[in-house]
């Protein structure tokens, strides 16, 4: 059974300019997240799906460029179309999917996930966060009943999605256009896995633990 991990990359974001290649403690954002795939050893192939080959300068030596067309970069053009594009150019029967705005994704944590994928039980896996706390969506509550608060520790959890990876088998994704299956496993990430980098203020604050534990 083959796996292949591929991270997209695009140098032109909009709300951080040049997200992909800020330097977070040394290293530019999108070597983190390409050097915790390395190290999980189920994965057979590693590429970045990125426009422009300059982006080898910025990651792991050992990580495969895929150029992709230009038009891809295009601000309206979902996630979908670059990632059906990706798995008609390389083929697998499990993908893994990451993204460089979750720099402090281990690779144990993918291992993991990959691993319940990979057993034949499940036919996909994220990355989330889990909150028990009272929780709400269109003016009512989700996990308790006004009538009948619970304890914290009762209720039931809520799973946030982060953008750390999405692990699918081929079919569910081109027969089903979906990159989480109908049996997922859901792998839980740490609270400094769950930072996600998408503004000013997140690229401060992953400076400001990658900084720390520098030191």
């Amino acid at each position: 059974m083959k796996t292949v991990a591929f991270v997209p990359i695009k140098l032109n974001s909009q709300r951080l300019p040049h997200k992909n290649i800020l330097p977070v403690a040394g290293r530019p954002l999108c070597w983190y997240i390409c050097n915790s795939l390395t190290q999980v050893k189920e994965i057979d192939e590693i590429y970045v799906y990125c426009s422009d080959k300059t982006i080898k300068n910025y990651i792991p030596e050992e990580i495969m460029v895929k150029i992709r067309p230009s038009y891809l970069d295009g601000d309206m053009v979902k996630g979908s179309q670059i990632y059906r594009h990706f798995i008609n150019e390389v083929d697998a029967d499990i993908y893994v999917l990451a993204h460089t705005t979750s720099p402090f994704i281990e690779a144990k944590t993918i291992q993991n996930a990959l691993r319940h994928v990979v057993s034949g039980k499940y036919d996909s896996s994220f990355s989330a966060k889990k909150i028990q706390t009272f929780a709400w969506y269109k003016d009512h509550p989700i996990n308790y009943e006004l009538t009948d608060v619970p304890r914290t520790q009762d209720l039931e959890p809520v799973w946030i999605e982060t953008s750390g990876f999405f692990i699918f088998k081929k079919e569910i994704f081109m027969e089903h256009g979906r990159r989480i299956g109908f049996q997922t496993y859901i792998q839980e990430v740490s609270e400094k896995e769950a930072i996600d980098i998408d503004t000013k203020q997140d690229y401060d604050l992953a400076c400001m633990f990658a900084d720390k534990e520098k030191h």
